[in-house]
């Protein structure tokens, strides 16, 4: 399966394609990656950029590259269930020029009605660092709420991870997928 292509009033969350992984290699090489257990390597950001990519062939999920209207790539969302996460999560990364915009939440809205409505995961959740103050908050914004039993990821500890958990419909109860 390729990734969907989602629309919103300013963004298109898009397959990746080849041009997406100098700019986002340079956010995954920077301090600015900090957060999600960088600063990585050339071949560490690779590694994830490949794995986003690749994961829509494997199991139906991955990393959308999104863009504006005029083409300009200003980050990734991602619904990914790597083998060390015990959930599906959905998670973002945004480059500097893009902060401040509304662009994540813009297109973090698109993913998740798409995740709902076609992937419809048993569960959703979003492992964040817990110094990520900017993404706790978008996290808060599109409605997730703090689950502190929840499973953490292979390596995260709740010495550096929270979690929250996203509504799988518009009650936050699962039973409309029954």
């Amino acid at each position: 399966m390729n990734a969907p292509t989602l629309h919103t009033e300013r963004l298109t969350l898009r397959p990746h394609v080849m041009a997406d992984f100098e700019p986002l290699c340079a956010l995954l090489e920077s301090e600015r990656s900090r957060f999600m257990g960088g600063p990585f390597s050339r071949r560490e950001a690779w590694t994830m950029f490949a794995a986003d990519v690749g994961s829509w062939a494997l199991q139906g999920c991955g990393g959308w590259g999104v863009e504006t209207k005029d083409g300009t790539l200003v980050g990734q969302i991602a619904a990914t269930k790597p083998a060390h996460f015990p959930e599906f999560e959905i998670g973002w990364m945004f480059l500097p020029e893009a902060e401040g915009k509304g662009y994540a939440f813009e297109s973090a809205r698109a993913a998740l009605h798409w995740v709902r409505h076609d992937l419809r995961p048993p569960s959703l959740v979003s492992y964040i660092h817990i110094d990520n103050a900017r993404s706790i908050a978008l996290a808060r914004r599109l409605g997730a709420e703090q689950d502190p039993n929840a499973p953490m990821a292979d390596g995260d500890t709740v010495d550096d991870t929270v979690i929250y958990r996203h509504a799988l419909d518009t009650d936050g109860s699962p039973e409309a997928y029954a």
